[in-house]
């Protein structure tokens, strides 16, 4: 199959978690023979999408398509791979009661309605999109793709001897509420650690040796990475209403039951996208 990655950004270009995600099902999709060509949405143009008309289009997050460009695949067989809430004007579907934003605030939906599917991270994040778009063509993945490497580490780190502290992610991201999180921890007179971000494994290594992780978005989190791993870590969770991963089924299991499941989640996954595809 002859596929187009359509994305903002890619894991070389920002280390975010959906970007590892994406990196992840492109290795998985070109392991498996299928070939696939990454763009960063800003520069997609028609001559762009004509030329590879007989192609799969992948679109991940697309707020940089040029004026215009989401019309471009209409005719075109694409799927939506969504990372967070882009049918909101506000991306932020916490600021509504029951998640739920007044029409006025629904925006490109003529582009998901269009897509082939429109591939959701968890049950929590299917039901906040069907609340809002009434799309009939959501999928839930229940879950995300880690490369084997990091799983492999990951499970190193499981079995590491935990202190007494709580981790807490040190983000500049104002969603992911560190400051709340702090405030938490000195309320309740817990002794915790602010973890950098940086290389990946040296963010984990740090992470992993806390017997808890306190995190406390303040937007709704379509999976929350971060919390799976913690989990993955054996380590405790502390948190709010707002994160997917607890949707779904698998969020009771930590430790190596956990990184199992998620192994083959990287089959499972890469599964649905294809078969989305076709």
């Amino acid at each position: 199959m002859k596929i187009v990655f359509v994305a903002d950004f890619f894991a070389d270009q920002v280390l975010g978690g959906g970007e590892l995600n994406n990196e992840e099902l492109i290795n998985i999709l070109v392991s498996q023979g299928h070939s696939v060509e990454k763009v960063n949405s800003h520069v997609v143009t028609s001559e762009f999408v004509e030329q590879r008309k007989d192609h799969k289009f992948v679109i991940a997050n697309f707020v940089a398509l040029p004026h215009g460009a989401k019309e471009l695949f209409y005719d075109k067989q694409y799927i939506i791979y969504e990372h967070d809430h882009k049918y909101l004007s506000t991306r932020n579907p916490g600021v509504f009661p029951n998640f739920k934003a007044p029409s006025e605030h629904v925006i490109n939906l003529e582009f998901y309605q269009n897509a082939k599917a429109v591939l959701c991270q968890s049950a929590f994040h299917t039901d906040i999109a069907l609340k809002n778009t009434n799309l009939t063509n959501l999928v839930n993945l229940g879950g995300n793709i880690w490369d084997i490497d990091s799983l492999n580490f990951v499970s190193e780190q499981a079995d590491v001897e935990k202190n007494g502290r709580y981790a807490i992610m040190n983000s500049n991201i104002r969603h992911k509420n560190t400051a709340g999180a702090i405030k938490f921890c000195n309320a309740k007179g817990y002794d915790y650690t602010l973890i950098q971000s940086g290389e990946y494994k040296q963010f984990l290594k740090a992470m992993g040796e806390n017997k808890s992780l306190v995190f406390l978005p303040e937007t709704p989190e379509t999976l929350s990475r971060i919390v799976v791993e913690a989990r993955m870590m054996n380590m405790g969770i502390v948190t709010n209403k707002l994160i997917g991963a607890a949707s779904e089924p698998w969020y009771a299991l930590k430790g190596h039951e956990l990184i199992e499941v998620m192994k083959q989640k990287r089959s499972e996954i890469t599964n649905k996208v294809l078969e989305s595809l076709k």
